[in-house]
């Protein structure tokens, strides 16, 4: 029988996937598949024809009948027609690196995997020993993509350096920025390049056991990941060599700071360590450990699979390789563009996203996450890229992209920020706990109208104070959307005040 495939990623499961796969399954065989990334064209199903794959798109269950009689099976035309998939231009442009194998193979199938350059880069490693595959790593200029982008041969090295018989592996899962779905994508499509990525890490620094510490809101992505583990220690790629456990998190956006995310893995309260020691000295249970996130260590793979020199050969400045960047919010063109550093924020919101999805114009663009700055248009000359970012005082975060139309006010953005802060502070240092309450508070002053330049003056001096004096980064980055909103949006603070 033909073959159809349909994704079973959560994007593609909330906009119908199953009903269409369950309209299709008496006419083909179908296999369930990750996603491409193109949400406005979910569910997006591919037939298998002679000349290679045909993806139509958005297809509901009620679209199957008429599909069928255009002749759906070899790859008839029909209004939702969009030919070879690697061909639509958002796909097109792409440098698909960490995410070749979303969305084209079958997530749990391991031949899948194996036939598409899985495991390649777990035997090189193996071969060329630990020290030349951190260096390896070293080599290809890797940064943490889960925000701070550290390099991560450093963390590598440092751990593998540090005294103690045991040592383990740390991956955040826990991904909670806003308009962020790379880690989740990954673990539902092609969970084996997150397990190899791993098992590359635990024998570079000697580990024998590594913990994924997965978000609860994430139910596919854990069934996905938890079923790759029985069939990887089934097939003995884990096993007493490396193995790995995955933790389910209870909801706490703290916990996705690596010395709060230690904390809740050892059963104890999602709180911040302070630093020193490092994780990478002291860290879980008091030994050596390696945190890295989902799209980090997915990253390794091929590192080791084609040597550092591709990876080193693509980005921009010192972030190199490719960047997961994830469209959300009111964009025409919504899901995840993986390509290589140097972009620039206008290219990414107009020319790959299509502006916004109302067709009002581009007001502001918050990348980073809760705690990433609003940048107006005047910004869009801004090259994605971890430093070009900080020097104007935001963030890349893990590379989600939030889009406002002209209809946001940004001074509630602004008591937003405060707000999310207040809820999700882990309560350890008094400028977060406190600071955060006292600024949604003046917020709320400023809103209604009273002794506005007074308390706009008093929310940049708390600023300050939470920006230098906070524990971890919650605390020590919400001052970023707050004053970004004050920098380039001043006029919303006053419209009460005006009145």
């Amino acid at each position: 029988m033909t073959r159809i495939f349909v994704p079973k990623d959560a994007a593609a499961l909330a906009l119908g996937a199953d009903a269409v796969a369950k309209a299709l399954a008496p006419h083909a065989t179908i296999v369930r598949t990750g996603s491409r990334g193109m949400f406005w064209l979910e569910p997006m199903i591919e037939v298998e024809t002679d000349a290679g794959r045909i993806a139509y798109g958005p297809v509901a269950a009620a679209d199957v009948p008429a599909l069928l009689a255009a002749g759906l099976l070899t790859g008839g035309e029909h209004p939702t027609r969009l030919g070879r998939p690697e061909e639509i231009p958002f796909l097109a442009r792409q440098t698909r690196l960490t995410f070749a194998r979303c969305g084209v193979i079958d997530p749990l199938s391991l031949d899948d995997f194996r036939r598409h350059g899985g495991l390649e880069g777990l035997e090189k490693a193996r071969a060329m020993g630990r020290a030349d595959t951190i260096d390896t790593v070293l080599k290809s200029g890797l940064r943490g993509r889960g925000g701070a982008g550290f390099p991560a041969g450093i963390k590598w090295k440092t751990t593998a350096d540090a005294p103690g018989e045991q040592k383990y592996i740390v991956c955040n899962a826990d991904e909670g920025d806003s308009g962020t779905f790379a880690d989740r994508m990954l673990m539902e499509g092609d969970p084996f390049c997150l397990i190899e990525g791993m098992a590359i890490a635990g024998f570079a620094v000697g580990a024998t056991k590594g913990f994924v510490y997965t978000r609860s809101e994430y139910p596919h992505a854990i069934a996905a990941f938890d079923a790759a583990l029985s069939v990887a220690r089934a097939t003995g790629i884990l096993g007493p060599e490396f193995d790995i456990e995955q933790r389910v998190g209870a909801g706490a956006y703290v916990c996705g700071e690596e010395t709060s995310l230690l904390e809740s893995l050892e059963g104890r309260r999602g709180q911040v360590r302070a630093k020193p020691p490092l994780p990478a000295h002291k860290g879980l249970f008091g030994k050596p450990t390696v945190i890295n996130n989902v799209i980090t260590l997915a990253s390794v793979p091929g590192i080791l699979r084609h040597g550092h020199e591709p990876h080193q050969a693509i980005g921009y400045a010192r972030s190199r390789g490719t960047m997961p960047i994830q469209l959300a919010g009111n964009i025409r063109y919504g899901g995840l563009f993986e390509a290589g550093f140097g972009l620039t924020l206008g290219e990414i919101v107009n020319d790959i996203g299509g502006g916004t999805r109302s067709g009002r114009p581009v007001r502001a663009v918050q990348v980073g996450g809760p705690l990433g700055a609003y940048f107006p248009p005047a910004l869009f000359d801004t090259p994605f890229d971890y430093e070009a970012f900080a020097a104007k005082d935001g963030l890349i975060g893990h590379g989600g992209v939030v889009v406002f139309d002209d209809t946001v006010d940004m001074a509630h953005q602004a008591r937003f920020a405060m707000e999310f802060c207040a809820a999700e502070s882990c309560g350890k240092c008094t400028p977060c706990r406190i600071g955060s309450v006292r600024g949604m508070e003046t917020m709320d002053k400023i809103l209604a109208g009273v002794a506005v330049d007074k308390n706009i003056a008093l929310i940049r001096d708390l600023c300050h104070t939470m920006k230098f004096g906070s524990l971890c980064a919650l605390g020590g980055f919400i001052p970023y959307p707050v004053m970004s909103a004050l920098e380039y949006f001043s006029e919303d603070f006053r419209r009460a005040d005006a009145a």
